[in-house]
């Protein structure tokens, strides 16, 4: 039985035709069904339907007594007040403030206040009576499986962090069924693999929108398209998803064609002279006139983009080439030991998480910085064309047309004039929607245009900073083309896996401690080629009980395996530093994680305060401490004689 259907659900929103018409769809448990659609086609608004913040217009949405249904936002909160087990505990409504409450004075009499023990138990009877044992559990649960910090104030996070307690809040109220809007969005490539792992082991049924290729094809079981206000089905994967509509539409467009060529020749048939019409079969003319009607109500699909990359004059061979590198702001190292050649022609994909010196990277290859060690060899005659999406800015009181044409009604593409309006409609901007102002776009179409903007200058050197945000699969896999066929540069950092293997040649990773290596090919060459991850379980994340027996990993060196002569015993110093560096490791760790939070954060990098050098500097220096402690502990636990 499924836990949710939709029966002939329509909306109109203003629109003709309506947004959302006869819609019908059911979701059974255990499903991962992905809604897939142009922007603006009508997923979020059918998204908001099955939550009940929208009513339709008609149609029902039925679902059984006692099926809870949680969502994951697109959008980040904008109350970022209190904890992280506030927000979490939020999902459960008013017990489960009393849950936070409980959590909060219970640390606070751990801490050594007695004042609020009275409080305190007034918490504790409220949970007795209500069954809020289970829930406070529940919370806990949920908290340390996204390992969060439940006493991180929320205002602190990452935009990546802040979407894990919201993905929290929505798992703490045990869903059967989860609804995620956009869930990669401001999460980098290695937070995107975790969330796909955790939602892989997630019993309950989910229903998300996504643009992530590699993260719809990892997860779904089914996809449903919004076309022009219908839900198709298409069950198994994107693969399949592809296939099947591609035969759909080409079906489609036979019974038009078909359609249309029988509706002709019956026009020319009611058009005929004197003859004709004495003669004319009233059951015919009834006929034609229900054809015009279906032919005037059809909906058709949106255009294609079709844009193109304006290339200037050919580069030098050489575009930058780099020899032990080093860059620092003051003591701190931001870039270590840089060593690459990148030539005319080359697709290379920036691959790291957030805060690891991507930008800076690109500044230093772009010439904006100097190093501060080694030699840096720029190419001549670069034309270079810069998508930030951080720094872009577009006029938001400003038109569509007027973003792009600088208040021109002809701009030059390619040696040729070309009205803004016509240029517009190659990125999917028809007139009326190129006129209306910057505030009124979705994120997509903020993308397009900024695309749009890009390529209406001539360049041999592309510099694209996630390009593919919000992007709809057309315009996407068209850009991934257009850069394949571009025969200048591309220097582009992107957190979509599928995009870098399309287009890039080869790839600068972050490897730790400032340091960035060049593989061959995209993010899977990556993937494969790069040696074996560090030992991923760290010593504090063995039981308690247990820390002072934890292993090294199998792969791990050893003394032991070095050689064969017997290691000395430990001293009694070195058992006791043996015993302490699990919970050293761990608070390190800890820290680390922290910096990555704030250099996760956008609005870091917006102003320019001195706080990004710091703060990476404090990363390198964190790392080159964790290296030795790690290095330290598994030598002391090789020479234990409990090893």
């Amino acid at each position: 039985m499924p836990l949710l259907e939709l029966r002939n659900v329509q909306l109109a929103l203003g629109h003709h035709p309506p947004l959302l018409e006869d819609i019908n769809l059911t979701i059974d448990p255990g499903e991962r069904v992905c809604l897939v659609g142009r922007n603006g086609a009508g997923k979020s608004t059918l998204m908001r339907i099955l939550t009940g913040a929208i009513e339709p217009d008609d149609g029902q949405v039925l679902c059984d007594t006692g099926i809870r249904v949680a969502q994951l936002a697109q959008e980040l909160p904008e109350d970022t007040r209190g904890t992280v087990y506030q927000h979490v505990a939020a999902g459960l409504g008013e017990l489960g403030e009393t849950v936070e409450r409980y959590h909060r004075l219970a640390e606070a009499v751990a801490a050594g206040d007695t004042g609020c023990l009275e409080e305190m138990q007034a918490c504790q009877d409220a949970l007795d009576a209500q069954g809020g044992w289970d829930l406070k559990q529940r919370v806990e649960a949920v908290i340390s499986r996204l390992d969060l910090d439940p006493d991180a104030a929320m205002a602190n996070l990452s935009g990546g962090v802040q979407r894990r307690v919201l993905l929290g809040r929505a798992l703490v109220t045990n869903p059967d069924l989860l609804l995620l809007d956009e869930p990669t969005n401001h999460l980098d490539i290695e937070a995107i693999t975790w969330l796909e792992g955790f939602l892989r082991e997630w019993p309950g049924a989910l229903l998300f929108v996504t643009h992530d290729r590699t993260f719809l094809q990892s997860l779904a079981t089914r996809i449903v398209e919004i076309d022009r206000g219908a839900a198709i089905s298409y069950p198994g994967d994107y693969q399949n998803y592809l296939r099947r509509r591609e035969e759909r539409l080409h079906a489609e467009e036979q019974q038009r064609a078909e359609f249309d060529k029988r509706l002709a020749q019956e026009e020319a048939w009611i058009r005929q002279g004197i003859k004709a019409r004495r003669t004319r079969n009233q059951g015919r003319v009834r006929e034609l006139q229900r054809m015009r009607t279906e032919r005037a109500e059809r909906r058709t699909q949106q255009g294609k983009a079709r844009f193109s990359v304006q290339e200037a004059e050919r580069s030098g061979k050489i575009v930058a080439e780099a020899k032990d590198v080093h860059f620092a702001y003051g003591d701190t190292t931001i870039i270590r030991d840089l060593d690459t050649t990148i030539l005319r022609g080359d697709k290379v994909g920036l691959i790291g998480p957030n805060g690891c010196g991507k930008t800076t990277l690109i500044r230093l290859l772009l010439g904006a910085l100097e190093p501060t060690q080694g030699t840096l060899r720029r190419g001549t005659r670069l034309e270079i064309a810069y998508f930030d999406q951080q720094r872009a800015v577009l006029e938001e009181d400003a038109s569509v047309q007027d973003n792009v044409g600088g208040g021109r009604e002809h701009i030059e593409i390619n040696g040729q004039s070309r009205h803004v309006l016509s240029y517009l409609q190659d990125f999917l901007f028809p007139p009326q929607r190129a006129r209306q102002p910057i505030r009124a776009l979705s994120g997509g179409e903020r993308n397009r245009l900024l695309l749009a903007r890009l390529f209406s200058q001539p360049a041999n050197l592309l510099v694209l900073d996630e390009p593919t945000n919000d992007l709809d699969a057309e315009p996407l896999e068209l850009l991934e083309e257009r850069l394949l066929d571009f025969t200048g540069t591309v220097l582009l950092v992107s957190h979509d896996r599928a995009f870098l293997d399309a287009v890039v040649t080869q790839s600068l990773a972050y490897e730790g401690d400032g340091r960035f290596r060049e593989y061959a090919g995209g993010y899977s060459d990556w993937q494969r080629q790069r040696p074996g991850p560090a030992p991923q379980r760290r010593p504090g994340q063995e039981p308690r009980a247990s820390r002072k027996s934890v292993k090294p990993d199998a792969g791990a060196p050893t003394a032991r395996a070095q050689g064969s002569e017997t290691p000395k015993r430990l001293t009694r110093n070195e058992e006791q530093e043996l015993a302490d560096l699990p919970e050293r490791i761990e608070a390190l760790e800890q820290r680390q994680a922290q910096l990555h939070e704030e250099l996760a954060d956008p609005a870091l990098y917006q102003v320019d305060d001195g706080r990004l050098p710091q703060l990476q500097g404090q990363l390198a220096e964190l790392e080159a401490q964790l290296e030795t402690a790690y290095a330290r502990w598994q030598e002391l636990e090789a020479r234990s004689p409990t090893a």
